[in-house]
C-alpha cells in the first residue's frame, strides 16, 4: 500500500487512539472547532458517542461513568465557551481524584493568541484544575498524547488532564506511527510501601488499646475494598468512612460506625476523639472531617497511607506515613500476618454507641413528609443494591446517612468541589457505565433546576433512571446555615417560584408523579419505584428539616450539635 493511502486525518488518528486506550463511550457536545472530529465519529465504529445539552453536563456525565466503571471518562467540547462550559466539571475531577481525558477544540494554529471567533485559553485556564494538559502542535504527535493522557489520567493519584486540539490539527493527514510506551521520567508514582513502614504500622497496632481505621475515596480508586474488609476484620479494628469512602465497608457490618466529619454519626465522631491510633487509607484529611484539625484525634498516633506524597501531613501531623498504592500496601499488611488480640473493651464501647445514638429523625410527626424516611424506604424497595447518586445539599447527606449502602463505587456525588447541577449528568453516566444496575438519584429543588436538561437524554439512549426530588422549596443546607448560624434569616435562600416539576418533567416525555401525603406516600413510592421506565418522583418533604448531627465549622468533632 503506498503511503498516501496510509495517510489518516488528525481526528481519525485521535478516535484510533482513543479506541486503543480502552474508550466505550465519549460524551460530548459538538462546535465549529471540532466538527472534523464529529465528521470522523459519524461513521466510526468502536466508540459511541453520548450527545449531553451541556458541556458541563457532558462532564459530569463522565465523572458518573468513572466513578461507577473505574475507567476514565472521556469529553469532546468544542473551543471558547464549550471548553469553559466544562470548566466545573474539570475542577470537580481534579477535586475528587476522578480520571478524564477531556479533549477540547481550539481555533486553528495561525488564530491562537489573536482573539480569533471563539478562542480561548484552555491550557491556561485549566493548569491549576488538572493534573496536566496538552495543547497538540503536530498532529504527528496524538498517539503520544493520547496514551500519556490517559497514563496521567488513571494512574498515582488519579485526575483529569485536557488535550487542546487546534482545529488544523484535527484536518492535517499523516502516517500514523503507533504509540510507543509511556515514557515519563519526571512522572514516576511510587506504589510498592516501605517495609520498614509496615512494620511500625503493626508495631504500632500491637500496642494501641483504641485503634481505629480511617476509609476514604482512595480505597475505591485503588480497587481495594475486598483487602481493607480483610484488614479489619482480622484484627477487629472499628472503621468509619468518609463520604466519598462509603460503600467499601457494608453499612450493617458491625465494624462499621458510619460517616466521620460535619454530619457523621456519634459513634464514628467519637471514635476519633478517643482513638490512640488512626491508620487513614486514602482520605485527605479534608475541612468537612477534620474541621479543627488542631483538636483532630487528640490522642492518637496517625499512619496515613496515601498514593499522593503531597497530602501526607498537609492537614494533619502523621507519625508514620506510607506513599504507595493502598491495594497492594494492604496486601503487604496482611501477608504479615501478626497475631493481634481484639481490644474488646473498645469494640463494645464503639457498638453500644452506635446502638444507642443512630442516625435518626422525628418519627412521630406525621404532618410532613420527612426526607431521610423517603430515603430509608427507598433503601428497602432497592435491598440497598441500587446506585446511588446525589446532587449537592440537604439530601445529600441524608442519603449519606440513611441509604445502606453494600458496595464500593456505589456513591456517586460530587464530594470535593459540591456542585449543585451534578446529579441528572452523572446519574446518566452511571447508568450508561453499570447498565445492569438499578440508578437512584437524589437531588433538591435547587440542584434540579441547574442542569435538568439533560433529561432530554434519558429516553434517548434508553436509560430508566428513578429521579427522586426533594422539594423542600429552598436551598436547604444554605437555609439551615442561615437558620443556626444567622439568627434565622433566610437572605435569598426560598423559592417564591417554582415550576410544575411533573410537567416538566412530562415535557421530556418522563413520566412524572407527585407525592405530597405523609399517610400515603410510602404505598405511592412502592408503585413509583415498579415502573420499569425513567421517572421523575417529586416528594414534596418538611421546608425546616435540619441534617443533623452537625459539627459547626471550626469545632472538633465530638462538639456534635443535634444529639439525643
Amino acid at each position: 500500500m503506498d503511503q498516501q493511502n496510509q495517510m489518516k486525518s488528525g481526528a481519525q488518528i485521535l478516535l484510533d487512539s482513543l479506541k486503543a486506550e480502552g474508550t466505550e463511550y465519549i460524551f460530548g457536545y459538538p462546535g465549529g472547532a471540532v466538527l472534523p472530529l464529529y465528521d470522523a465519529l459519524y461513521s466510526y465504529e468502536g466508540v459511541k458517542h453520548i450527545l449531553t445539552r451541556h458541556e458541563q453536563g457532558a462532564t459530569h456525565a463522565a465523572e458518573g461513568y468513572a466513578k461507577v466503571t473505574g475507567k476514565p471518562g472521556v469529553v469532546l467540547v468544542t473551543s471558547g465557551p464549550g471548553a469553559t462550559n466544562a470548566i466545573t466539571g474539570i475542577a470537580d475531577a481534579m477535586s475528587d481524584s476522578v480520571p478524564m481525558v477531556v479533549i477540547t477544540g481550539q481555533v486553528a494554529t495561525p488564530g491562537i493568541g489573536k482573539d480569533a471567533f471563539q478562542e480561548a485559553d484552555i491550557t491556561g485556564i485549566t493548569m491549576p484544575i488538572t493534573k496536566y494538559n496538552y495543547q497538540v502542535r503536530a498532529v504527528e504527535d496524538l498517539p503520544r498524547i493520547v496514551k500519556e493522557a490517559f497514563h496521567l489520567a488513571t494512574t498515582g493519584r488519579k485526575g483529569p488532564v485536557v488535550i487542546d486540539l487546534p482545529k488544523d490539527m484535527s484536518i492535517a493527514r499523516t502516517v500514523p506511527e503507533a504509540a510507543k510506551k509511556v515514557h515519563l521520567p519526571n512522572y514516576q508514582p511510587t506504589t510498592q510501601p516501605n517495609q520498614l513502614q509496615l512494620k511500625k504500622v503493626m508495631e504500632a497496632l500491637k500496642v494501641a488499646e483504641k485503634p481505629l481505621v480511617l476509609v476514604g475515596a482512595g480505597v475505591i480508586h485503588a480497587q481495594a475494598a475486598k483487602e481493607l474488609q480483610t484488614f479489619v476484620e482480622r484484627y477487629q479494628l472499628p472503621t468509619l468512612a468518609t463520604l466519598l469512602g462509603l460503600g467499601v465497608m457494608p453499612t450493617e457490618h458491625p465494624l462499621f460506625l458510619g460517616m466521620g466529619g460535619m454530619h457523621g454519626s456519634f459513634a464514628a465522631n467519637m471514635a476519633l476523639t478517643d482513638c490512640d491510633l488512626l491508620i487513614n487509607f486514602g482520605s485527605r484529611f479534608d475541612d468537612r472531617l477534620a474541621s479543627s484539625p488542631k483538636e483532630f484525634v487528640p490522642n492518637a498516633k496517625v499512619v496515613h497511607v496515601d498514593i499522593d506524597p503531597a497530602e501526607i501531613g498537609k492537614v494533619i501531623e502523621t507519625t508514620i506515613p506510607i506513599v504507595a498504592d493502598i491495594k497492594q500496601t494492604l496486601q503487604a499488611l496482611l501477608a504479615m500476618d501478626d497475631e493481634i488480640e481484639p481490644r474488646q473493651d473498645w469494640l463494645k464501647l464503639n457498638a453500644l454507641r452506635k446502638q444507642r445514638h443512630p442516625f435518626n429523625f422525628d418519627r412521630t410527626q406525621t404532618e410532613e413528609i420527612k426526607p431521610q424516611r423517603v430515603i430509608e424506604k427507598i433503601g428497602e424497595l432497592t435491598n440497598g443494591e441500587a446506585i446511588v447518586v446525589t446532587d449537592v445539599g440537604q439530601h445529600q447527606m441524608w442519603a449519606a446517612q440513611f441509604y445502606p449502602f453494600h458496595y464500593d463505587h456505589q456513591l456517586v456525588t460530587s464530594g470535593g468541589l459540591g456542585t449543585m447541577g451534578y446529579g441528572i449528568p452523572a446519574a446518566v453516566g452511571a447508568k450508561i457505565g453499570q447498565p445492569d444496575k438499578e440508578v437512584v438519584l437524589f437531588v433538591g429543588d435547587g440542584g434540579f433546576q441547574m442542569t435538568n436538561q439533560e433529561l432530554a437524554i434519558l429516553n434517548q439512549y434508553n436509560l430508566p433512571i428513578k429521579v427522586v426530588l426533594l422539594n423542600n422549596q429552598s436551598l436547604g443546607m444554605v437555609r439551615q446555615w442561615q437558620e443556626s448560624f444567622f439568627e434565622g434569616r433566610r437572605s435569598e435562600s426560598t423559592f417564591d417560584e417554582q415550576p410544575d416539576f411533573v410537567q416538566l418533567a412530562q415535557a421530556y416525555r418522563i413520566k412524572g408523579v407527585r407525592l405530597t401525603d405523609p399517610a400515603t406516600f410510602e404505598e405511592e413510592l412502592t408503585e413509583a419505584f415498579h415502573y420499569q421506565g425513567p421517572m421523575v418522583i417529586e416528594v414534596l418533604v418538611s421546608p425546616t428539616e435540619h441534617v443533623l448531627p452537625m459539627v459547626p465549622a471550626g469545632k472538633a468533632n465530638h462538639q456534635m450539635l443535634g444529639v439525643d
